[in-house]
């Protein structure tokens, strides 16, 4: 198996344990360097072209209008040769009861088809709220398997539920 770990991640100003707190990595990117480390796999970082900025009001603000107008998020290019990968990790944080929009411009621009999906997500309590049928919609011809939810204020902790998640893979 060829697995490939893409992620969206936002630093700067966070919602955990119901307080706004900055936080120099985000907690997505966290899990997702964990998965990689484990899987000993490629680690992708998706960008957007317009930076979300730091204050959590001003990206839940701007998260909400892209949601609710179907917005498409500009990213920087990244390299995958999808002939060489089997396995798609994704990973994002819980915004609005989906994942940002930046995963699903990507998901827009990446073949899916016959791919296995794991999706994870961090969140402060509503876990993948809608994402899991939103992702089984949006590549209805890959093969999307069971995620991963952990919350943002857990993800320095949740080394033993990577293992026990990643049993499924291996």
């Amino acid at each position: 198996m060829n697995p490939v770990v893409v992620f969206f991640s936002h630093a700067g100003e966070n919602f955990i344990n119901g307080v706004s707190q900055k936080i120099p990595i985000g907690n997505t990117e966290v899990l997702a360097h964990n998965i990689a480390k484990k899987l000993n796999c490629p680690l992708i970082r998706l960008e957007e072209m317009e930076v979300y900025p730091e204050n959590y009001e001003e990206t839940v603000t701007r998260a909400e209008y892209e949601k609710k107008e179907n917005k498409r998020v500009a990213y920087h290019k990244i390299e995958i040769d999808r002939t060489k990968i089997d396995t798609l990790f994704l990973g994002y944080p819980n915004w609005w009861g989906s994942y940002p929009k930046i995963i699903g411009s990507f998901l827009e621009d990446f073949p899916t088809e016959g791919l296995g999906i794991y999706p994870f997500c961090t969140h402060e309590g509503s876990a993948f709220g809608n994402s899991l049928h939103e992702l089984k919609m949006q590549c209805p011809h890959a093969i999307v398997h069971c995620g991963l939810p952990v919350r943002g204020s857990r993800v320095e902790r949740a080394e033993v539920a990577v293992e026990n998640w990643l049993l499924a893979y291996k």
